[in-house]
Parts: structure tokens; sequence; C-alpha cells
């Protein structure tokens, strides 16, 4: 048990390195504390399978590279190449969204009943389009970008209310709306306000320890 220890402590650290990135970087693309990562690379506590699967996800080697004692140098991939790779999904992700959106677009035109909402199509697309940047934020992103898409999903629900509500209805109170979603923001502001304060602790209390 302490060889597999040592053998990840030594492997993560040079993965982390490598891939320049800092203790709470990594820690958030694991939803964990840099405290626990901290452990990990001391060799004081060993992350569980679901850890480690994500660890190889993140570095792009396999889960025997992370617990074995063979040199990791050759295979690591450097931070950049993998941002890229990301931003690329991220990229084709949201094209994907729009081309779809594009395709009920030219099927909703063609049909009489529907051409005149068909525009409609693309209002509809910000919301699914702000549910794609929030699940690869989950994935990938760390708390800032995860709370600017929340944001996105919230306001782009907004927006398609709002329209929805003046083309199909004489409601004249729309501003209500915005005041909702405005309370709205105020609470995913202090969600991840209080989970970054929440992040921030254990390292004082770290720092204190040392």
């Amino acid at each position: 048990m302490s060889e597999l220890k040592s053998n990840i402590a030594k492997n993560l650290i040079a993965l982390r390195t490598k891939a320049k990135l800092t203790q709470l970087q990594l820690a958030e693309m694991l939803n964990y504390s840099d405290k626990a990562v901290s452990k990990w690379e001391r060799g004081e506590a060993v992350p569980d399978l679901r850890v480690l699967l994500r660890l190889s996800e993140i570095f792009g080697v396999s889960l025997d590279d992370i617990v074995k004692a063979d040199s990791l140098e050759p295979r690591i991939q450097p931070k950049r190449r993998i941002n890229g790779m990301r931003a690329f999904i991220v990229a084709m992700s949201t094209v994907l969204v729009w081309f779809v959106a594009m395709g009920v677009f030219m099927i909703l035109y063609f049909i009489t009943k529907t051409e005149n909402y068909a525009w409609l199509t693309f209002v509809v697309a910000l919301l699914p389009m702000a549910i794609v940047w929030m699940v690869f934020s989950a994935k990938w992103g760390n708390r800032a970008i995860q709370a600017l898409s929340a944001s996105a999903i919230l306001w782009s629900v907004a927006l398609v209310c709002h329209i929805f509500v003046i083309t199909f209805t004489d409601f004249g109170k729309i501003y209500i709306l915005y005041i909702v979603a405005a309370v709205f923001e105020l609470l995913i502001i202090l969600w991840f306000s209080y989970r970054w304060f929440a992040n921030k602790i254990p390292r004082r209390e770290k720092k204190r320890e040392d």
C-alpha cells in the first residue's frame, strides 16, 4: 500500500507540474479541495477509483500510468494541448446546437402554420447552447467559468420567456421576469462565492499548521 501511495504521489506531481497546473486548479477540476490534492502528492492518502479515472482523463494517460512506477515523462500531454482539445470540443458542440437549430428552422419555415414563427427556433437555441457550456464547464472548467455558465442558462431562460410572452400574449409587465431572474442571479453569485470561501478555509488552516 505504501508503494502504491508513493507511485501515485510521484506520478501525480509529475503530471500536474508538466501540465502547468497548480494544486488549486487541479482540485477545482476534480471538485475537491487543494488540501486533498496536497495529501495525495505527499503520499498520505490515495484518491478513490473515480478520482483516478478522472485524473487519467484530465492528463490523457491510462490508469496504469498513474499507479505504476514507470516513467510518465514521454506520455504527459502539455496543458496547452489539453486546453486546445477542450476548446475545440466545446466549439464543435456549440456549432452542432446551431446546426440542429437551423435544421428545425428549415422544417418549420416550410410548414404553412409555423412559418411565421420559425425564427423562434434560434431564440430557443440559446438555452441548449448555454446548457452545453454548463456541462463542459462542470467537467473541465473552474468555478468562475461554472458561474458564468449558470448565469448564461438563467438569462437564456429569461430571454426565451420574454420573447415568447411578447410574441404570443399581450402581457405588459414583462419586467417582473427580469426581477425574478436578478434574484436567481444573486443566488448564483452567493452560491459560487460560498464555494470559493469554503475552499479557501482549508488552505488557510494548512498555512497555519505549516
